[in-house]
Protein backbone atom coordinates (compact mmCIF):
# COMPACT_ATOMS: atom_id res chain seq x y z
CA UNK A 1 0.00 0.00 0.00
CA UNK A 2 2.84 2.78 1.03
CA UNK A 3 4.77 1.58 -2.33
CA UNK A 4 1.04 2.41 -4.31
CA UNK A 5 0.79 5.69 -2.43
CA UNK A 6 4.70 6.21 -3.55
CA UNK A 7 3.52 6.07 -7.33
CA UNK A 8 0.99 8.30 -6.60
CA UNK A 9 1.53 11.77 -8.62
CA UNK A 10 1.12 15.37 -6.37
CA UNK A 11 -1.26 16.67 -9.35
CA UNK A 12 -2.30 14.44 -12.33
CA UNK A 13 -2.57 15.91 -16.17
CA UNK A 14 -6.17 14.49 -17.32
CA UNK A 15 -7.61 13.58 -20.66
CA UNK A 16 -10.84 14.43 -20.90
CA UNK A 17 -12.65 11.65 -23.38
CA UNK A 18 -15.42 12.31 -25.31
CA UNK A 19 -17.27 10.53 -27.99
CA UNK A 20 -20.96 10.42 -29.24
CA UNK A 21 -21.77 7.79 -31.97
CA UNK A 22 -24.31 8.40 -34.85
CA UNK A 23 -26.54 5.57 -33.57
CA UNK A 24 -26.37 7.54 -30.08
CA UNK A 25 -27.68 10.66 -31.93
CA UNK A 26 -30.28 8.31 -33.83
CA UNK A 27 -32.15 7.60 -30.55
CA UNK A 28 -32.95 11.41 -30.32
CA UNK A 29 -34.61 13.05 -26.97
CA UNK A 30 -33.13 13.45 -24.03
CA UNK A 31 -30.72 10.65 -24.07
CA UNK A 32 -29.21 12.10 -26.88
CA UNK A 33 -28.92 15.85 -25.53
CA UNK A 34 -27.73 14.20 -22.45
CA UNK A 35 -24.90 12.93 -24.16
CA UNK A 36 -23.90 15.49 -26.56
CA UNK A 37 -19.91 16.65 -26.37
CA UNK A 38 -21.29 20.22 -25.61
CA UNK A 39 -22.95 18.16 -22.24
CA UNK A 40 -20.26 15.76 -22.00
CA UNK A 41 -17.54 18.43 -21.83
CA UNK A 42 -19.41 20.91 -19.34
CA UNK A 43 -20.04 18.05 -16.92
CA UNK A 44 -15.96 16.94 -17.03
CA UNK A 45 -14.92 20.28 -16.73
CA UNK A 46 -16.98 21.06 -13.40
CA UNK A 47 -15.67 17.68 -11.87
CA UNK A 48 -12.22 18.73 -12.37
CA UNK A 49 -12.74 22.17 -11.30
CA UNK A 50 -13.73 20.44 -7.86
CA UNK A 51 -10.57 17.89 -7.71
CA UNK A 52 -7.50 19.80 -6.38
CA UNK A 53 -5.35 16.82 -7.46
CA UNK A 54 -6.12 17.08 -11.34
CA UNK A 55 -5.47 19.55 -13.80
CA UNK A 56 -6.66 19.30 -17.84
CA UNK A 57 -4.02 18.31 -20.13
CA UNK A 58 -6.20 18.29 -23.33
CA UNK A 59 -9.95 16.97 -24.47
CA UNK A 60 -10.46 14.41 -27.03
CA UNK A 61 -13.01 14.42 -29.30
CA UNK A 62 -14.61 11.37 -31.66
CA UNK A 63 -18.07 12.45 -32.82
CA UNK A 64 -19.76 10.18 -34.35
CA UNK A 65 -17.52 7.44 -34.16
CA UNK A 66 -19.09 4.00 -32.55
CA UNK A 67 -18.33 2.67 -28.98
CA UNK A 68 -18.23 -0.86 -30.50
CA UNK A 69 -14.66 -0.68 -31.48
CA UNK A 70 -11.20 1.44 -30.43
CA UNK A 71 -10.59 2.55 -33.91
CA UNK A 72 -11.03 5.95 -32.93
CA UNK A 73 -8.62 9.29 -34.22
CA UNK A 74 -8.95 10.81 -31.06
CA UNK A 75 -8.59 7.86 -28.51
CA UNK A 76 -5.09 7.11 -30.53
CA UNK A 77 -4.23 10.52 -30.11
CA UNK A 78 -4.94 10.29 -26.30
CA UNK A 79 -3.07 6.70 -26.31
CA UNK A 80 -0.02 8.49 -27.98
CA UNK A 81 0.02 10.88 -25.01
CA UNK A 82 -0.37 8.48 -22.61
CA UNK A 83 2.74 6.62 -23.64
CA UNK A 84 4.68 9.71 -24.05
CA UNK A 85 3.86 10.23 -20.51
CA UNK A 86 1.97 13.75 -21.16
CA UNK A 87 -0.95 12.28 -19.62
CA UNK A 88 -1.61 10.37 -16.15
CA UNK A 89 -5.24 10.58 -15.58
CA UNK A 90 -8.31 9.67 -18.31
CA UNK A 91 -11.79 11.10 -17.47
CA UNK A 92 -14.88 9.88 -18.91
CA UNK A 93 -18.89 10.85 -18.42
CA UNK A 94 -19.54 6.87 -18.18
CA UNK A 95 -18.45 3.98 -19.45
CA UNK A 96 -20.24 3.76 -22.08
CA UNK A 97 -18.76 7.12 -23.23
CA UNK A 98 -15.20 5.26 -23.46
CA UNK A 99 -16.33 2.35 -25.39
CA UNK A 100 -19.48 -0.40 -25.61
CA UNK A 101 -17.18 -3.32 -26.23
CA UNK A 102 -16.74 -5.36 -22.69
CA UNK A 103 -13.71 -6.70 -23.42
CA UNK A 104 -11.63 -4.46 -24.88
CA UNK A 105 -12.72 -2.01 -22.72
CA UNK A 106 -11.91 -4.12 -19.38
CA UNK A 107 -8.38 -4.45 -20.88
CA UNK A 108 -7.86 -0.89 -21.36
CA UNK A 109 -9.43 -0.14 -17.30
CA UNK A 110 -8.26 -3.39 -15.67
CA UNK A 111 -4.55 -3.80 -17.48
CA UNK A 112 -3.50 -1.34 -19.87
CA UNK A 113 -3.80 1.76 -17.60
CA UNK A 114 -2.97 0.43 -14.35
CA UNK A 115 0.47 -0.64 -15.97
CA UNK A 116 1.07 3.21 -17.29
CA UNK A 117 0.16 4.31 -13.89
CA UNK A 118 -2.92 5.96 -15.28
CA UNK A 119 -6.13 6.91 -13.25
CA UNK A 120 -9.45 6.30 -14.60
CA UNK A 121 -12.30 8.11 -13.81
CA UNK A 122 -15.93 7.53 -15.00
CA UNK A 123 -18.27 10.05 -13.65
CA UNK A 124 -21.36 8.93 -13.81
CA UNK A 125 -20.69 5.75 -13.18
CA UNK A 126 -18.35 7.28 -9.65
CA UNK A 127 -15.84 5.18 -10.18
CA UNK A 128 -12.15 5.96 -9.51
CA UNK A 129 -9.43 3.30 -9.66
CA UNK A 130 -7.23 5.45 -7.62
CA UNK A 131 -9.84 4.98 -4.37
CA UNK A 132 -11.59 1.71 -6.16
CA UNK A 133 -11.79 -1.77 -3.97
CA UNK A 134 -11.37 -5.27 -4.68
CA UNK A 135 -15.42 -5.68 -5.84
CA UNK A 136 -15.85 -2.44 -7.58
CA UNK A 137 -12.46 -3.30 -10.17
CA UNK A 138 -13.59 -7.31 -10.62
CA UNK A 139 -17.43 -7.17 -10.50
CA UNK A 140 -19.12 -3.85 -11.20
CA UNK A 141 -17.07 -2.54 -14.48
CA UNK A 142 -17.04 -5.57 -15.84
CA UNK A 143 -20.82 -6.02 -15.72
CA UNK A 144 -21.26 -2.50 -16.60
CA UNK A 145 -19.03 -2.91 -19.49
CA UNK A 146 -20.94 -5.86 -20.39
CA UNK A 147 -24.18 -4.22 -20.35
CA UNK A 148 -23.11 -1.57 -22.05
CA UNK A 149 -21.94 -3.68 -25.03
CA UNK A 150 -25.42 -5.37 -25.06
CA UNK A 151 -26.66 -2.12 -25.61
CA UNK A 152 -24.65 -1.33 -28.46
CA UNK A 153 -25.57 -4.38 -30.31
CA UNK A 154 -29.62 -3.69 -29.09
CA UNK A 155 -29.54 -0.36 -30.35
CA UNK A 156 -27.15 -1.23 -33.89
CA UNK A 157 -29.91 -3.60 -34.44
CA UNK A 158 -32.52 -1.21 -33.83
CA UNK A 159 -30.79 1.48 -36.25
CA UNK A 160 -30.33 -1.13 -38.84
CA UNK A 161 -34.46 -1.92 -38.69
CA UNK A 162 -35.11 1.62 -39.14
CA UNK A 163 -32.96 1.78 -42.48
CA UNK A 164 -34.34 -0.80 -43.77
CA UNK A 165 -38.01 0.08 -43.65
CA UNK A 166 -36.43 3.80 -44.53
CA UNK A 167 -34.84 2.16 -47.43
CA UNK A 168 -37.83 0.01 -48.26
CA UNK A 169 -40.28 3.24 -48.39
CA UNK A 170 -37.63 4.55 -51.36
CA UNK A 171 -36.52 7.26 -48.03
CA UNK A 172 -32.85 8.27 -48.84
CA UNK A 173 -30.89 7.66 -46.11
CA UNK A 174 -27.07 8.84 -47.19
CA UNK A 175 -24.77 10.68 -45.26
CA UNK A 176 -24.57 12.86 -48.47
CA UNK A 177 -26.63 12.90 -51.89
CA UNK A 178 -25.63 11.51 -54.87
CA UNK A 179 -23.37 14.16 -57.00
CA UNK A 180 -26.29 16.18 -58.93
CA UNK A 181 -28.96 16.03 -56.24
CA UNK A 182 -29.09 17.87 -52.83
CA UNK A 183 -31.11 16.99 -49.42
CA UNK A 184 -34.41 18.81 -49.65
CA UNK A 185 -34.21 21.09 -46.95
CA UNK A 186 -37.45 20.37 -45.24
CA UNK A 187 -36.49 16.84 -45.21
CA UNK A 188 -33.60 14.87 -45.69
CA UNK A 189 -34.64 11.32 -46.82
CA UNK A 190 -35.86 13.28 -49.84
CA UNK A 191 -33.50 14.44 -52.80
CA UNK A 192 -34.33 17.71 -54.95
CA UNK A 193 -32.37 18.58 -58.26
CA UNK A 194 -28.97 20.69 -57.86
CA UNK A 195 -29.12 22.90 -60.65
CA UNK A 196 -25.42 23.01 -61.13
CA UNK A 197 -24.37 19.41 -60.93
CA UNK A 198 -27.07 17.94 -63.03
CA UNK A 199 -26.57 20.38 -65.87
CA UNK A 200 -22.72 18.69 -65.66
CA UNK A 201 -24.61 15.30 -65.43
CA UNK A 202 -26.57 15.52 -68.29
CA UNK A 203 -23.44 16.65 -70.00
CA UNK A 204 -21.56 13.67 -69.22
CA UNK A 205 -24.16 11.12 -70.51
CA UNK A 206 -24.51 13.16 -73.86
CA UNK A 207 -20.70 13.17 -74.43
CA UNK A 208 -21.31 9.17 -73.92
CA UNK A 209 -23.80 9.06 -76.45
CA UNK A 210 -21.98 10.79 -78.82
CA UNK A 211 -19.30 8.61 -78.49
CA UNK A 212 -16.60 9.43 -76.46
CA UNK A 213 -14.77 7.23 -74.06
CA UNK A 214 -14.91 7.13 -70.26
CA UNK A 215 -11.46 8.53 -69.86
CA UNK A 216 -11.77 11.25 -72.54
CA UNK A 217 -15.45 12.81 -70.50
CA UNK A 218 -13.45 12.70 -67.71
CA UNK A 219 -10.53 14.60 -69.30
CA UNK A 220 -12.77 17.28 -71.11
CA UNK A 221 -14.27 18.19 -67.42
CA UNK A 222 -10.74 18.55 -65.92
CA UNK A 223 -10.03 20.47 -68.82
CA UNK A 224 -12.81 23.11 -68.14
CA UNK A 225 -11.56 22.93 -64.53
CA UNK A 226 -15.47 21.38 -63.85
CA UNK A 227 -15.20 20.00 -59.81
CA UNK A 228 -15.02 16.63 -58.98
CA UNK A 229 -17.93 15.76 -56.86
CA UNK A 230 -15.58 15.87 -53.94
CA UNK A 231 -14.57 19.18 -54.55
CA UNK A 232 -18.05 20.22 -55.19
CA UNK A 233 -18.87 18.75 -51.70
CA UNK A 234 -16.37 20.31 -50.10
CA UNK A 235 -17.19 23.97 -51.94
CA UNK A 236 -20.63 23.71 -50.32
CA UNK A 237 -19.78 22.87 -47.00
CA UNK A 238 -19.81 19.37 -46.70
CA UNK A 239 -17.71 17.62 -44.68
CA UNK A 240 -17.14 14.64 -47.54
CA UNK A 241 -14.81 11.78 -47.74
CA UNK A 242 -15.28 9.27 -50.20
CA UNK A 243 -13.12 6.60 -48.81
CA UNK A 244 -10.96 6.28 -52.23
CA UNK A 245 -7.65 7.62 -51.77
CA UNK A 246 -7.03 10.70 -53.99
CA UNK A 247 -4.95 13.31 -54.69
CA UNK A 248 -4.74 16.59 -53.25
CA UNK A 249 -6.81 18.08 -56.03
CA UNK A 250 -9.11 15.43 -56.26
CA UNK A 251 -9.71 15.12 -60.17
CA UNK A 252 -12.31 13.23 -62.57
CA UNK A 253 -11.78 10.11 -63.38
CA UNK A 254 -13.23 7.35 -65.58
CA UNK A 255 -14.44 5.39 -62.74
CA UNK A 256 -16.58 8.15 -61.37
CA UNK A 257 -17.87 8.75 -65.10
CA UNK A 258 -18.85 5.21 -65.27
CA UNK A 259 -20.49 5.12 -61.44
CA UNK A 260 -22.34 8.42 -62.52
CA UNK A 261 -23.62 6.59 -65.88
CA UNK A 262 -24.69 3.51 -64.75
CA UNK A 263 -26.39 4.85 -61.43
CA UNK A 264 -30.47 4.62 -61.85
CA UNK A 265 -30.19 7.34 -59.01
CA UNK A 266 -30.66 9.93 -62.45
CA UNK A 267 -33.61 8.48 -63.79
CA UNK A 268 -35.21 9.07 -60.40
CA UNK A 269 -35.17 5.42 -59.01
CA UNK A 270 -33.79 5.08 -55.24
CA UNK A 271 -30.92 1.96 -55.25
CA UNK A 272 -29.84 1.19 -51.64
CA UNK A 273 -28.61 -1.05 -49.54
CA UNK A 274 -25.75 -1.91 -51.79
CA UNK A 275 -23.31 -2.53 -48.99
CA UNK A 276 -23.74 -4.25 -45.59
CA UNK A 277 -21.40 -3.96 -42.23
CA UNK A 278 -19.45 -7.56 -41.06
CA UNK A 279 -20.54 -6.62 -37.33
CA UNK A 280 -21.23 -3.88 -35.25
CA UNK A 281 -18.16 -4.20 -33.91
CA UNK A 282 -16.40 -3.55 -37.16
CA UNK A 283 -16.37 -0.55 -39.92
CA UNK A 284 -15.50 -3.00 -42.96
CA UNK A 285 -18.50 -2.73 -45.08
CA UNK A 286 -18.92 -6.14 -48.33
CA UNK A 287 -20.93 -5.21 -51.18
CA UNK A 288 -23.87 -7.41 -51.63
CA UNK A 289 -25.26 -8.87 -54.27
CA UNK A 290 -27.52 -6.91 -57.00
CA UNK A 291 -30.45 -9.29 -56.27
CA UNK A 292 -30.32 -7.82 -52.10
CA UNK A 293 -30.29 -4.09 -53.50
CA UNK A 294 -33.27 -2.32 -52.58
CA UNK A 295 -34.51 -0.38 -55.53
CA UNK A 296 -37.69 1.92 -55.23
CA UNK A 297 -38.85 3.64 -58.45
CA UNK A 298 -39.90 7.12 -59.60
CA UNK A 299 -39.01 8.45 -55.49
CA UNK A 300 -37.60 11.98 -57.30
CA UNK A 301 -37.42 14.24 -59.80
CA UNK A 302 -35.45 12.32 -63.04
CA UNK A 303 -31.93 14.56 -64.27
CA UNK A 304 -31.60 11.91 -67.38
CA UNK A 305 -34.98 10.33 -69.39
CA UNK A 306 -35.13 6.32 -69.22
CA UNK A 307 -34.52 6.18 -73.42
CA UNK A 308 -31.07 7.92 -72.70
CA UNK A 309 -30.39 5.74 -70.15
CA UNK A 310 -31.00 2.76 -71.86
CA UNK A 311 -29.07 4.02 -74.52
CA UNK A 312 -25.66 4.81 -72.26
CA UNK A 313 -26.47 1.21 -70.15
CA UNK A 314 -25.92 -0.35 -74.56
CA UNK A 315 -23.12 1.74 -74.92
CA UNK A 316 -21.49 0.55 -72.12
CA UNK A 317 -21.92 -2.80 -72.90
CA UNK A 318 -20.64 -2.77 -76.10
CA UNK A 319 -18.50 0.38 -77.03
CA UNK A 320 -15.11 -0.26 -78.13
CA UNK A 321 -12.29 1.87 -77.29
CA UNK A 322 -11.65 4.87 -79.05
CA UNK A 323 -8.97 5.19 -81.77
CA UNK A 324 -5.83 5.65 -81.78
CA UNK A 325 -6.44 8.95 -82.93
CA UNK A 326 -9.69 10.24 -81.15
CA UNK A 327 -10.96 10.44 -77.78
CA UNK A 328 -14.41 9.15 -79.48
CA UNK A 329 -15.33 5.52 -80.24
CA UNK A 330 -16.06 5.01 -83.91
CA UNK A 331 -19.41 5.93 -85.02
CA UNK A 332 -20.92 2.55 -85.67
CA UNK A 333 -19.06 1.30 -82.59
CA UNK A 334 -21.73 -1.20 -80.63
CA UNK A 335 -24.58 -1.04 -82.90
CA UNK A 336 -23.09 -3.09 -86.39
CA UNK A 337 -22.64 -6.48 -86.16
CA UNK A 338 -21.71 -9.43 -88.61
CA UNK A 339 -25.32 -11.25 -89.44
CA UNK A 340 -23.37 -14.79 -89.55
CA UNK A 341 -21.23 -15.04 -86.67
CA UNK A 342 -22.84 -11.91 -84.78
CA UNK A 343 -19.36 -10.93 -83.56
CA UNK A 344 -18.92 -6.85 -83.40
CA UNK A 345 -17.56 -5.62 -87.11
CA UNK A 346 -14.70 -3.44 -86.99
CA UNK A 347 -13.66 0.10 -88.88
CA UNK A 348 -11.10 -0.63 -91.61
CA UNK A 349 -9.92 2.63 -93.63
CA UNK A 350 -8.18 2.54 -96.75
CA UNK A 351 -6.83 5.92 -98.64
CA UNK A 352 -6.31 6.27 -101.85
CA UNK A 353 -5.11 9.11 -104.05
CA UNK A 354 -5.31 11.61 -100.96
CA UNK A 355 -9.09 9.97 -100.32
CA UNK A 356 -10.22 8.23 -96.81
CA UNK A 357 -12.66 5.73 -97.66
CA UNK A 358 -14.15 4.17 -93.95
CA UNK A 359 -15.88 0.33 -93.99
CA UNK A 360 -16.73 -2.31 -91.92
CA UNK A 361 -15.25 -6.16 -92.02
CA UNK A 362 -16.32 -8.87 -89.55
CA UNK A 363 -13.92 -9.14 -86.76
CA UNK A 364 -13.86 -13.08 -87.19
CA UNK A 365 -12.92 -13.33 -90.40
CA UNK A 366 -10.27 -9.76 -89.49
CA UNK A 367 -8.41 -12.24 -86.81
CA UNK A 368 -8.70 -15.41 -89.47
CA UNK A 369 -11.29 -17.24 -87.97
CA UNK A 370 -13.95 -19.02 -89.96
CA UNK A 371 -15.83 -16.26 -91.53
CA UNK A 372 -16.43 -14.03 -94.51
CA UNK A 373 -15.34 -10.07 -94.68
CA UNK A 374 -19.35 -8.97 -95.08
CA UNK A 375 -17.70 -5.64 -95.89
CA UNK A 376 -20.10 -2.44 -96.12
CA UNK A 377 -18.76 1.11 -96.77
CA UNK A 378 -19.22 3.30 -93.76
CA UNK A 379 -21.35 6.14 -96.30
CA UNK A 380 -23.33 3.39 -97.61
CA UNK A 381 -24.27 2.22 -94.08
CA UNK A 382 -24.79 5.89 -92.73
CA UNK A 383 -27.68 6.44 -95.81
CA UNK A 384 -29.30 3.16 -95.78
CA UNK A 385 -29.71 3.69 -91.78
CA UNK A 386 -31.07 7.17 -92.23
CA UNK A 387 -33.42 6.58 -94.69
CA UNK A 388 -34.68 3.55 -92.19
CA UNK A 389 -34.87 6.17 -89.59
CA UNK A 390 -37.04 8.44 -91.43
CA UNK A 391 -39.14 5.97 -92.31
CA UNK A 392 -39.86 4.76 -89.16
CA UNK A 393 -40.75 8.43 -88.05
CA UNK A 394 -43.45 8.83 -90.47
CA UNK A 395 -44.95 5.43 -89.10
CA UNK A 396 -44.56 7.20 -85.67
CA UNK A 397 -45.98 10.28 -86.88
CA UNK A 398 -48.73 8.38 -88.44
CA UNK A 399 -49.35 6.47 -84.65
CA UNK A 400 -49.86 9.53 -83.29
CA UNK A 401 -52.72 10.60 -85.48
CA UNK A 402 -53.98 7.48 -84.56
CA UNK A 403 -53.77 7.82 -80.85
CA UNK A 404 -54.99 11.34 -80.43
CA UNK A 405 -57.89 10.38 -82.41
CA UNK A 406 -58.81 7.58 -80.22
CA UNK A 407 -58.81 9.98 -77.97
CA UNK A 408 -61.30 12.08 -79.65
CA UNK A 409 -63.36 8.61 -79.53
CA UNK A 410 -62.92 7.77 -75.82
CA UNK A 411 -61.33 4.80 -76.45
CA UNK A 412 -59.80 3.14 -73.09
CA UNK A 413 -56.60 0.97 -73.38
CA UNK A 414 -59.06 -1.60 -71.65
CA UNK A 415 -60.74 -2.05 -74.85
CA UNK A 416 -57.87 -2.43 -77.51
CA UNK A 417 -56.01 -5.03 -75.27
CA UNK A 418 -58.79 -7.45 -76.50
CA UNK A 419 -57.62 -6.56 -80.10
CA UNK A 420 -54.22 -7.62 -78.81
CA UNK A 421 -53.55 -11.49 -80.25
CA UNK A 422 -49.81 -11.34 -78.48
CA UNK A 423 -51.89 -10.75 -75.11
CA UNK A 424 -54.32 -13.56 -75.51
CA UNK A 425 -51.81 -16.22 -76.57
CA UNK A 426 -50.14 -15.26 -73.44
CA UNK A 427 -52.83 -15.23 -71.49
CA UNK A 428 -53.94 -19.21 -72.97
CA UNK A 429 -50.52 -20.21 -72.25
CA UNK A 430 -50.71 -18.96 -68.52
CA UNK A 431 -54.39 -20.74 -68.37
CA UNK A 432 -53.36 -23.96 -69.14
CA UNK A 433 -50.21 -24.04 -66.73
CA UNK A 434 -52.56 -22.97 -64.55
CA UNK A 435 -55.14 -25.81 -65.38
CA UNK A 436 -51.85 -28.53 -65.21
CA UNK A 437 -50.85 -27.37 -61.76
CA UNK A 438 -54.22 -27.53 -60.38
CA UNK A 439 -54.80 -30.96 -61.58
CA UNK A 440 -51.83 -32.26 -59.91
CA UNK A 441 -53.78 -32.70 -56.46
CA UNK A 442 -55.93 -35.27 -58.29
CA UNK A 443 -52.91 -36.74 -60.40
CA UNK A 444 -51.50 -37.31 -56.68
CA UNK A 445 -54.25 -38.77 -55.08
CA UNK A 446 -54.61 -41.07 -58.19
CA UNK A 447 -51.16 -42.52 -57.70
CA UNK A 448 -50.00 -40.88 -61.44
CA UNK A 449 -47.11 -39.37 -59.86
CA UNK A 450 -44.86 -39.35 -56.84
CA UNK A 451 -45.17 -36.54 -53.72
CA UNK A 452 -41.46 -35.80 -55.13
CA UNK A 453 -42.85 -35.13 -58.78
CA UNK A 454 -45.83 -33.53 -57.44
CA UNK A 455 -43.55 -31.18 -55.32
CA UNK A 456 -41.21 -30.45 -58.81
CA UNK A 457 -44.39 -29.90 -61.02
CA UNK A 458 -46.04 -27.76 -58.80
CA UNK A 459 -42.96 -25.72 -58.06
CA UNK A 460 -42.16 -25.84 -62.00
CA UNK A 461 -45.57 -24.82 -63.00
CA UNK A 462 -45.79 -22.06 -60.14
CA UNK A 463 -42.89 -20.84 -61.67
CA UNK A 464 -44.05 -20.38 -64.88
CA UNK A 465 -47.12 -19.10 -63.70
CA UNK A 466 -45.89 -16.46 -62.35
CA UNK A 467 -43.38 -15.40 -65.50
CA UNK A 468 -46.51 -15.48 -67.88
CA UNK A 469 -48.11 -13.07 -65.44
CA UNK A 470 -45.66 -10.95 -65.27
CA UNK A 471 -45.32 -11.06 -69.12
CA UNK A 472 -49.23 -9.81 -69.83
CA UNK A 473 -48.59 -7.32 -67.50
CA UNK A 474 -46.20 -5.94 -68.97
CA UNK A 475 -47.76 -5.74 -71.96
CA UNK A 476 -50.96 -4.33 -70.72
CA UNK A 477 -48.55 -1.80 -69.17
CA UNK A 478 -47.24 -0.75 -72.29
CA UNK A 479 -50.15 -0.52 -74.08
CA UNK A 480 -51.92 2.37 -71.53
CA UNK A 481 -48.66 3.42 -70.84
CA UNK A 482 -49.16 4.71 -75.01
CA UNK A 483 -52.40 5.65 -73.83
CA UNK A 484 -51.54 7.86 -71.30
CA UNK A 485 -49.13 9.62 -72.55
CA UNK A 486 -49.23 8.69 -76.74
CA UNK A 487 -46.48 7.62 -79.16
CA UNK A 488 -44.54 10.86 -78.49
CA UNK A 489 -44.02 10.51 -74.84
CA UNK A 490 -43.10 6.97 -75.12
CA UNK A 491 -40.50 7.36 -78.09
CA UNK A 492 -39.54 10.71 -77.65
CA UNK A 493 -40.85 11.50 -81.17
CA UNK A 494 -39.16 14.81 -81.64
CA UNK A 495 -35.68 13.50 -81.25
CA UNK A 496 -37.17 11.47 -84.24
CA UNK A 497 -38.66 13.87 -86.21
CA UNK A 498 -34.45 15.20 -87.02
CA UNK A 499 -34.19 12.43 -88.94
CA UNK A 500 -36.45 14.12 -91.53
CA UNK A 501 -34.57 17.51 -91.31
CA UNK A 502 -31.19 16.25 -91.74
CA UNK A 503 -29.39 15.06 -94.73
CA UNK A 504 -26.25 13.19 -93.07
CA UNK A 505 -26.78 10.46 -90.07
CA UNK A 506 -25.49 11.34 -86.55
CA UNK A 507 -24.02 9.23 -83.69
CA UNK A 508 -26.85 10.74 -81.13
CA UNK A 509 -29.69 10.06 -83.37
CA UNK A 510 -28.05 6.46 -84.50
CA UNK A 511 -27.56 5.82 -80.52
CA UNK A 512 -31.81 7.23 -79.60
CA UNK A 513 -33.37 4.76 -82.60
CA UNK A 514 -31.28 2.25 -83.24
CA UNK A 515 -30.57 -1.18 -81.14
CA UNK A 516 -28.39 -3.43 -83.44
CA UNK A 517 -27.35 -3.59 -87.22
CA UNK A 518 -26.47 -7.08 -88.79
CA UNK A 519 -24.61 -7.13 -92.10
CA UNK A 520 -24.79 -10.40 -94.35
CA UNK A 521 -22.21 -11.59 -96.75
CA UNK A 522 -25.05 -11.09 -99.68
CA UNK A 523 -25.20 -7.34 -99.01
CA UNK A 524 -28.02 -7.90 -96.85
CA UNK A 525 -28.71 -5.45 -94.21
CA UNK A 526 -30.96 -6.06 -91.03
CA UNK A 527 -32.02 -2.89 -88.96
CA UNK A 528 -33.21 -3.47 -85.32
CA UNK A 529 -35.20 -0.53 -84.52
CA UNK A 530 -35.70 0.20 -81.04
CA UNK A 531 -39.06 0.06 -79.32
CA UNK A 532 -39.75 -3.28 -81.39
CA UNK A 533 -42.82 -4.00 -78.56
CA UNK A 534 -44.09 -0.55 -78.59
CA UNK A 535 -44.18 -0.69 -82.95
CA UNK A 536 -46.23 -4.31 -82.04
CA UNK A 537 -48.73 -2.61 -80.00
CA UNK A 538 -49.03 0.21 -82.55
CA UNK A 539 -50.16 -2.43 -84.90
CA UNK A 540 -52.89 -3.77 -82.51
CA UNK A 541 -53.76 0.14 -81.79
CA UNK A 542 -54.21 0.65 -85.68
CA UNK A 543 -56.34 -2.65 -86.76
CA UNK A 544 -58.63 -1.34 -83.65
CA UNK A 545 -59.03 1.85 -84.95
CA UNK A 546 -59.73 0.73 -88.48
CA UNK A 547 -62.25 -1.64 -87.27
CA UNK A 548 -64.37 0.74 -85.16
CA UNK A 549 -63.37 4.69 -87.30
CA UNK A 550 -66.15 4.13 -89.46
CA UNK A 551 -68.77 3.12 -86.78
CA UNK A 552 -67.29 6.44 -84.42
CA UNK A 553 -67.80 8.74 -87.45
CA UNK A 554 -71.52 7.56 -88.20
CA UNK A 555 -72.08 8.25 -84.73
CA UNK A 556 -70.28 11.67 -85.36
CA UNK A 557 -72.50 12.33 -88.39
Amino acid sequence: MEQMQMNMPDMYDAALYLRLSKDDMEEGGAKSESNSIANQRELLRSFVKSQPDIQIFDIYVDDGYSGGNFDRPEFKRMTTDIEAGKVNCVIVKDLSRFGREYIEAGRWIEKTYPALNVRFISVTDQFDSKTADFSEKSFVVPIKNFVNESYCRDISGKVRSHQKIKREKGEFIGAFAPYGYCKDPENKNCLVIDSYASDIVRKIFSWKIDGFSLGAIAEKLNVRHVQSPKEYKKANGENYNSGFHSSDTPKWSAVQIKRILTNEVYIGNMVQGKQERISYKVKQRLDKPESEWVKVENTHSAIIRQNDFDVVQKLLQYDGRASKTSDSANFFSGFVFCGDCHTPMIRRVNQYKGKKKAFYICQTKNKGGDCTRHSIPEEVLKRIVLKEIQAYTALFVDYQMIMEELCEMKVSYDQVIGYDTQISKLQEEYNRYYSLKASLGDDLKEGLISKEEFDDFRESYGRKCEELEQMIENQKKLVKQMFEGGVSATVQLEDWKKSLEIKELDRTLLALTVDKIYIYENKQIKIHIRYQDMIEKMKVIRRFYAEHRTEYRKEVG
